[in-house]
């Protein structure tokens, strides 16, 4: 796992995020965790893997065979 250190946070931030945290019965780091992680990984990002077989679908779906042996 990474570490990241924020420098230069304001007080104010600090305790908005404080009290974030207090709201939802977590930790301070565990909201600035969750608050990063969704600003990175937005939960409705499009995912192509799913895209991809929601499309092949109606075809009746494909069959990937990744159990390829070495020429």
């Amino acid at each position: 796992m990474a570490v990241v250190r924020v420098r230069n946070l304001s007080d104010e931030t600090l305790r908005v995020l404080k009290m974030r945290a207090a709201a939802h019965g977590i930790t301070t780091e565990a909201e600035i965790r969750e608050i990063l992680e969704d600003a990175a990984r937005p939960k409705d990002r499009l995912k192509i893997g799913s895209a991809l077989a929601a499309l092949a679908q109606p075809l009746g779906g494909i069959d990937l065979d990744t159990k390829r042996t070495p020429p």
